[in-house]
C-alpha cells in the first residue's frame, strides 16, 4: 500500500503538471523478480487506473524500460567511472570490512566504508589479484558536504564522514540499485522523483553520482527529489510488505474500488482541504501540490479506509455499481448454484444494497437469502431474535403479511408494525424473528424492500419454517 501511495503522488505531480510520466520496471534481482510478478505489477496499474506516458506496453524515447534488458547500458557506465577516477575497485573481504566496522562503533566512530581501496598501489592491486579476490565498484564520494532541497522536507544536508564511498556493481559484474536507477534517470531525462522517506539515506549518494554523470556527459541535470512520509501500520510501526494489511491484492479480493482506495491513500500525507475528505481522483490531480504533502508519518487506518471506499460505493451510478459487484455474486465467492441466480431480483435489491456496503464483497451475505433455498441461518442470530413469544409474533406477523400489498414495502412494514402492536412491541423488537427467519440474520438490508423483492410465497414460507423449528 505504500508503494500504491508513491505511485499515486507521482502519477497526480505528473498529470497535474501535464507532465510526462516514467514508468520503470526494476528487475535487475533475478532470485526475486519474474514474468509473473512483472505481469502482477501492470495489471495493478491498470486496475487503480494509473496511465503513463513512457513505459511498458506504450513504448517511447528511452526503451527499453525494463532493467533487466538495460544491463550493458550499466556495464558501459560503470566503466566510463573507473575511467574519469570517479569510482574505483575494491577487493576488501565481507570479513574485513565486519571487522574494520566493529572496530569504528568500539572507538566511537562512523563505521561505514574507511575509504581503504581508494587509493590502492599498481602493487597493491596485483598482490590482492593474486590472492584470487574479485574486486567490486565502488563510487567516490566527494571530501565535502552534500546539500539539496527536498521537495517535501526543505533543504538538507549530509556531511562526508555520513555518506562513505559505496558499491555500484557487484564482485559477479552485476550493477547494483544505487548506479542503475541514477543512469536510468539521467539517460530517460526525470527531471523530478518523489519516493518513500527509506530511500532518503541514498539521495546524497545519488546526489553526487549525477554530478558525475554530468561531468562526463551522461546526464543533463540532477533530478529534484521529494521524500514522501512513511505509512504505518499497527502499534505506529512502518507498514511492511510482509503485513497482511499491506497487500494491494487483499483489498482488491475484498472489494474496495480502484477510486475509494486512492482517494484514502492520497490522505496519507497530504488533503484536498482541511474540511474535505471525500473527492475523485480528477479533483485530486487538480489540486495536488506537493509542497502541501507533509512529512511527518501517516497512519493506515483501515476503518477509516472502509468508510471512505462505502462513500464512493455510494457515489457511483446504480447501474454501474451492479455491474461491479457481478464477481461476488458468482463461484467461487457465492454460496448458492449458479442457476439460481435471478437477475430481476439483483437488479431490484442492488439500490438497497448500494446504500450499506463499505466493500463490495459484503454484497454476497447481504443477498444470499434471495436465492439460496432457505436461509443461511446465523445460530447466534437466531437464539438473539427468538425469544420467548417470538412463535406467537410470527404467527401474527405471518397473518398480516398474507392479507397485505405486497407492491409496497411501505404496506409490508405496516403488516409487521400492526403485529408488534398485538403483543406490545415496538416494530423494532417485532421485525427482528421476521428478519431471522427470512433472511437468517439479525443486520442486514431494508427489510421490507427485501421482503417485496423476495415475494409473498417465499416469505410466508419460511416464516412457516421457522415456526416449525421454533416448535422443535
Amino acid at each position: 500500500m505504500g508503494l500504491v501511495r508513491t505511485a499515486l503522488f507521482n502519477w497526480a505531480f505528473a498529470r497535474h503538471h501535464q507532465g510526462t510520466l516514467v514508468f520503470r520496471i526494476e528487475d535487475t534481482d533475478a532470485a526475486r523478480d519474474s514474468e509473473e510478478s512483472y505481469n502482477q505489477l501492470l495489471d495493478a496499474m491498470r486496475w487503480l487506473g494509473f496511465d503513463w506516458d513512457e513505459g511498458p506496453e506504450v513504448g517511447g524515447p528511452h526503451a527499453p524500460y525494463r532493467q533487466s534488458q538495460r544491463m550493458d547500458i550499466y556495464q558501459d557506465v560503470a566503466q566510463k567511472l573507473l575511467d574519469g577516477g570517479y569510482a574505483y575497485h575494491c577487493y576488501c573481504s565481507q570479513e574485513e570490512l565486519d571487522t574494520r566496522r566493529e572496530a569504528a562503533r568500539a572507538a566511537g566512530k562512523p563505521s561505514g566504508y574507511d575509504g581503504h581501496c581508494r587509493d590502492l598501489s599498481a602493487e597493491q592491486v596485483e598482490e590482492y589479484k593474486a590472492q584470487g579476490r574479485t574486486p567490486i565498484v565502488r563510487f567516490r564520494m566527494p571530501d565535502e558536504a552534500i546539500t539539496f532541497d527536498d521537495l517535501v522536507r526543505g533543504e538538507l544536508t549530509f556531511t562526508p564522514e555520513n555518506v562513505p564511498d559505496y558499491g555500484i556493481v557487484r564482485a559477479n559484474g552485476a550493477p547494483l540499485y544505487t548506479l542503475v536507477n541514477p543512469v536510468d534517470d539521467a539517460l530517460m531525462e526525470i527531471t523530478h522523483v518523489l519516493r518513500g522517506e527509506d530511500l532518503l539515506s541514498s539521495t546524497p549518494r545519488q546526489v553526487a553520482l549525477y554530478k558525475a554523470l554530468t561531468e562526463l556527459g551522461i546526464a543533463k541535470r540532477t533530478p529534484a527529489f521529494g521524500h514522501l512520509p512513511y505509512v504505518m501500520g499497527e502499534g505506529n510501526k512502518k507498514l511492511s510488505k510482509r503485513d497482511p494489511q499491506a497487500s494491494l491484492n487483499l483489498y482488491r479480493e475484498q472489494g474496495f474500488l480502484p477510486e475509494g482506495l486512492l482517494n484514502y491513500l492520497s490522505l496519507l500525507g497530504w488533503s484536498l482541504s482541511a474540511d474535505q475528505d471525500i473527492f475523485t481522483i480528477g479533483e485530486m490531480v487538480a489540486a495536488f501540490d506537493i509542497s502541501d504533502v507533509n512529512p511527518n508519518p501517516a497512519r493506515f487506518d483501515l476503518k477509516k479506509c472502509e468508510a471512505i471506499n462505502g462513500d464512493h460505493i455510494r457515489m457511483l451510478d446504480v447501474k454501474e455499481f451492479t455491474e461491479r459487484c457481478r464477481p461476488w455474486l458468482k463461484a467461487p465467492f457465492a454460496p448458492w448454484a449458479p442457476e439460481a441466480f435471478d437477475e430481476a431480483k439483483w437488479e431490484a435489491i442492488a439500490p438497497h444494497a448500494q446504500t450499506r456496503l463499505k466493500v463490495l464483497s459484503e454484497i454476497t451475505d447481504n443477498v444470499d437469502f434471495l436465492f439460496l433455498p432457505e436461509p443461511a441461518f446465523d445460530e447466534a442470530s437466531w437464539t438473539k431474535a427468538m425469544k420467548e413469544g417470538s412463535d406467537a409474533l410470527l404467527r401474527t406477523a405471518r397473518e398480516k403479511l398474507e392479507s397485505a400489498d405486497w407492491t409496497s414495502a411501505e404496506a409490508l412494514k405496516e403488516a409487521v408494525l400492526a403485529a408488534g402492536e398485538a403483543h406490545g412491541l415496538k416494530l423494532g423488537k417485532a421485525q427482528a424473528p421476521v428478519r431471522v427467519a427470512v433472511t437468517g440474520r439479525t443486520v442486514g438490508l431494508p427489510l421490507f424492500e427485501s421482503l417485496e423483492v423476495l415475494g409473498k410465497d417465499a416469505t410466508l414460507a419460511r416464516i412457516d419454517a421457522a415456526l416449525t423449528k421454533l416448535a422443535a
